[in-house]
């Protein structure tokens, strides 16, 4: 992290007997079938924070999102959040069907020493959700003035962030109440900004960055940084990722693999492969070999026999043992997105055989992403990994240099946090 002033944390507060509002991010998969949170890892990570919080006595109050108007389906209350969050803290956690209306203000009110209430869904207000953002566009200073902040922020005696995955937010949940209330980082916060400048800014040597998965938006944001100011060493390509670096390479994949691309609007990344294989050719390194699904079995092809009338599902066992080699001599690993279709029997062997790798190495581990992070319960225990980040595209976005809104946000808040302690 490259703050010019230390961002404070939870140990420079006084919470006993004040009113602390927490921002989290709780927002989670939610089953189409049942309704139920399918995935409770956010849920799991803000722990720590709310049980530090509480436990000093602080009138806690959490604030969190769930879904969005880009993905409705997941736009429900949050009365099973906070059933989940008491469970797994082993005492009450409140929850009021109103964001910041008179029934929110009155329970905020009425909250004793160490009570817990978590209020309704941030994106029921419209300046919370990502179109209202995307299109005007307000300052820190002009969100002050929103009904959120405008409402809430009289009640509190200092704001708390610990929403890591919604850094790459500019909403006022995210980046106003730091104008107007003191501010600290929950732990969560810290620990995935530290773990990320610690891959980003100062990995240990040598630093491998793997990167699969199919939304190769992703890989491509951080491509461009990564290998022109040498974080990564080497860069090991896997999943849609591999397949579009090799047809920059002039590789034919098959009719099949191709039209895949096409459909999904990504062959224009193998124009922009072409330019990071131009400048950076030693550094990258392509799948030698493929799986492909034949009559519901595993069939593997060399890069050599391509091309395939079959779609390509994985890696094959030739680029399996030598990413392995790679990761288990690296000191320094990264993932984002998995080598292959692993929710296809005949396509998890490479997802499988490189997360056990990533779990076995001594080297520091950092995985992110949906993908990864799902893939990575299923075939290993993600203990064994050093860092599991919440993050998705604020992990995106920092490792691809861009200033996350919210580190921005807290690094301003805590000039002025620190000015007033001086006075």
């Amino acid at each position: 992290m490259t703050a010019v002033v230390r961002i404070p944390t939870l140990d420079d507060l006084e919470v006993a007997g004040r009113r602390v509002l927490l921002r989290v991010d709780i927002n989670s998969p939610i089953d189409p079938q049942t309704g139920g949170i399918a995935d409770f890892n956010r849920i799991d990570k803000s722990l720590p924070t709310i049980r530090d919080l509480a436990d000093r006595g602080a009138r806690l109050v959490l604030i969190a999102h769930q879904g969005d108007t880009l993905d409705y389906h997941n736009l429900v209350d949050l009365a099973q959040h906070a059933a989940a969050l008491s469970g797994r803290l082993g005492r009450p956690v409140g929850f009021v069907d109103d964001v910041a209306g008179p029934a929110a203000r009155r329970a905020i009110k009425a909250l004793g020493d160490g009570d817990v209430l978590l209020l309704d869904n941030l994106r029921y207000l419209t300046e919370e959700v990502s179109t209202f953002e995307r299109d005007v566009k307000l300052t820190p200073q002009q969100m002050a003035g929103t009904y959120l902040v405008r409402n809430l922020a009289p009640l509190f005696d200092c704001y708390v962030n610990d929403a890591f995955a919604a850094a790459h937010r500019a909403s006022p949940s995210m980046v106003a109440f730091q104008e107007v209330l003191p501010t600290a980082a929950g732990r969560l916060l810290m620990t995935e900004l530290e773990a990320l400048s610690a891959v980003a800014d100062s990995p240990q040597r040598p630093c491998l960055y793997l990167l699969g998965g199919l939304k190769i938006a992703d890989a491509f944001g951080m491509l461009g940084k990564v290998l022109a100011d040498g974080t990564a060493d080497e860069v090991l390509t896997a999943g849609v990722t591999g397949q579009v670096f090799l047809l920059a390479r002039g590789v034919e994949l098959g009719a099949a693999s191709e039209q895949f691309i096409k459909d999904r609007n990504l062959w224009g990344f193998v124009d922009e492969a072409e330019q990071h294989l131009s400048a950076h050719a030693g550094s990258i390194r392509m799948p030698l070999d493929f799986a492909v699904e034949v009559k519901g079995k595993r069939v593997e092809v060399t890069v050599d026999d391509l091309p395939t009338e079959h779609l390509i599902v994985d890696i094959g066992g030739r680029t399996i043992a030598a990413y392995a080699e790679a990761i288990a001599r690296a000191a320094t690993v990264f993932v984002n997105g998995p080598p292959g279709a692993y929710e296809n029997p005949s396509a998890q062997a490479g997802t499988r055989a490189l997360w056990q790798a990533l779990a076995d190495t001594p080297a520091h581990t950092v995985i992110g992403g949906g993908d990864t992070v799902s893939s990575a319960k299923r075939f290993i225990d993600p203990d064994r990994i050093d860092v599991v980040s919440t993050g998705g595209g604020a992990l995106i976005r920092y490792l691809s240099g861009k200033p996350l809104p919210l580190v921005e946000a807290m690094k301003a808040a805590a000039e002025r946090f620190w000015e007033s302690r001086r006075r």
